[in-house]
């Protein structure tokens, strides 16, 4: 890109101050376009998403198999870095991907799952059935999210473990106030 002398920056003098202007480059790489012709890219990636809406349920089906997998691993085996780390992958995933691929109650079950592996201060000893809730919640979000009232009871039981989840957080970590900061703190997954 070439660089503008000085001869191209306008100086405009007042009594108590001066507006300097610089050229702008861009003026020269700018095309004006027919109204007909604005490219709208949300538009276009709103028809892409459309498209690939149909491999929603089968990439979420495959998110949630990874987790219970992975869960699975830890039940048979305990907890190692290896697989708390696979976990925790598992869960944020879904997370991230549920409320786009169409599963949006999956995604506060999975950071309250998040909130439970990152904040226990041993995993080992978190009751099971706290993990296994937060996963059987995600499976079956995921594979009966075709009914209409399945919507409500989701949203109810997302509520109810985060709820369960923080309430233990709470008493678990009652000595470590770095850790309570951000146990209690508002959810971050967007409500429905």
């Amino acid at each position: 890109m070439a660089k503008n002398g000085a001869r191209d920056i306008e100086i405009a003098a007042f009594a108590t101050h001066q507006v300097i202007t610089q050229p702008n480059p861009l003026r020269k790489v700018l095309r004006r376009v027919e109204a007909k012709d604005i490219d709208d890219p949300i538009g276009r990636a709103e028809q892409a998403l459309a498209g690939l809406s149909g491999e929603f349920k089968e990439w979420m089906v495959t998110e949630v198999n990874r987790l219970s997998a992975a869960y699975i691993a830890i039940r048979n085996d305990g907890f190692t870095k290896e697989r708390r780390d696979e976990l925790f992958r598992a869960a944020h995933d879904i997370k991230g991907d549920a409320a786009t691929f169409g599963y949006p109650a999956a995604a506060g079950i999975a950071e309250s799952l998040c909130r439970v592996i990152e904040h226990a201060p041993d995993l080992g000893k978190v009751p099971g059935e706290l993990f296994t809730h937060h996963i059987n919640a995600i499976l079956a979000i995921v594979h009966e999210n075709t009914k209409l009232d399945s919507i409500s009871v989701s949203a109810e039981l997302s509520r109810r473990l985060r709820k369960v989840a923080d309430d233990y957080l709470a008493q678990v970590n009652r000595d470590r106030p770095e850790h309570l900061e951000a146990i209690l703190a508002p959810n971050i997954v967007p409500a429905e």
